[in-house]
């Protein structure tokens, strides 16, 4: 970022490290400190904003370090999901194993040719424990280390200016949000209703999430009404309603799916692909058509590619070489796609 002349920037929008040395990524062993944001705040033009996703567990040390380096803390927007998955200990099973039950990380005893807990089998086999054997693991039956994961935190932040708003978006083009870009439409959309104020809530349309909300049936799998769920969610095609609510419930909050495998693209041994439609939706919040974004953690590149779809410019740096080469391909192909 040293490179990059002060006062440059419209939009910085990133994905950086979340400190929890994810699937033992040595690039994920801390959350970026203060001397890191400072030089964003210097390369962000007077009024830009800066939208950081954090992880649930370190988020706090992300927006304090972001607010230290000075920049002005707006909101947190919640990107909601169902697919997460739990990554808690047994703590009955762990007891069981401390007292001599070799019991596997998947909840099997392995291997044994004379256990009690059975039926004996041995030679391979394995025998699936789903009771506590011991009588102090049954004291602890049911109990874990962790939730569900089901949101991510993304930190909203300002670049301190001069003056009003008014005057500020005149001189640099900076400072607001375009409300109603990114309008979340109803089913009855026109001229005179633009859609719902857009919220600092981001769903991705699971039936688990949906089923969150009043006046939706989950699990339904309609796809009949498509015009309408484009309307409702911008993005259409994976919306699983089997009734469009007119008013009210999920219809309120902007819908984005998690990275399929398609997106991601062959080849991408990125961990933590945030998808393109999301990334589009903040680009349009945030920042004009035309707008130099930053990313910073670029990872393998969809804040590019989200640029190249929306008509932004996008600068890049990514300190992994393996996942620099997977962006530059990416980004290639879309812009090859656009110019098609």
């Amino acid at each position: 970022m040293k490179e990059v002349p002060d006062n440059s920037v419209d939009l910085i929008l990133t994905d950086p490290p979340y400190g929890l040395s994810f699937m033992g990524k040595n690039w994920d062993h801390g959350v970026p400190g203060v001397p890191f944001w400072v030089q964003a705040l210097r390369v962000a033009k007077p009024g830009a904003y800066l939208m950081a996703f954090g992880g649930t567990r370190t988020y706090h040390r992300l927006a304090v370090a972001i607010e230290d380096a000075g920049w002005e803390i707006r909101d947190t927007l919640a990107w909601v999901y169902g697919s997460g998955f739990p990554k808690s200990h047994d703590i009955s099973k762990a007891v069981d194993k401390m007292n001599g039950i070799p019991i596997s990380n998947d909840g099997y005893i392995p291997n044994l040719k004379n256990n009690t807990h059975g039926n004996g089998w041995g030679g391979g086999h394995k025998t699936n424990i789903t009771a506590p054997a011991t009588p102090a693991a049954k004291e602890w039956e049911g109990w874990g280390t962790a939730l569900k994961p089901a949101f991510e935190p993304i930190v909203l932040a300002r670049k301190p200016f001069k003056g009003t708003v008014a005057t500020n978006v005149l001189e640099w083009g900076t400072g607001g949000l375009n409300i109603d870009a990114c309008r979340v439409g109803t089913s009855n959309t026109d001229n005179e209703n633009k859609g719902r104020f857009p919220a600092n809530f981001i769903n991705d349309g699971s039936d688990e999430v949906i089923a969150l909300f009043p006046g939706v049936k989950s699990g339904g799998k309609n796809q009949n009404d498509k015009a309408n769920a484009d309307g409702l969610f911008g993005y259409g095609g994976k919306v699983k309603y089997d009734t469009l609510p007119s008013n009210g419930s999920a219809a309120r909050f902007f819908y984005c799916a998690k990275a399929s495998s398609s997106e991601r693209g062959e080849g991408n041994t990125h961990p933590t692909v945030k998808p393109a439609a999301l990334m589009e939706y903040l680009l349009k919040l945030a920042s004009r058509e035309g707008a130099t974004v930053l990313d910073p953690f670029m990872g393998s590149g969809t804040t590019g590619i989200a640029c190249i779809n929306t008509g932004r410019k996008f600068i890049g740096i990514e300190k992994e070489e393996e996942y620099y080469r997977i962006a530059e391909k990416r980004i290639n192909e879309a812009e090859a796609q656009r110019k098609l």
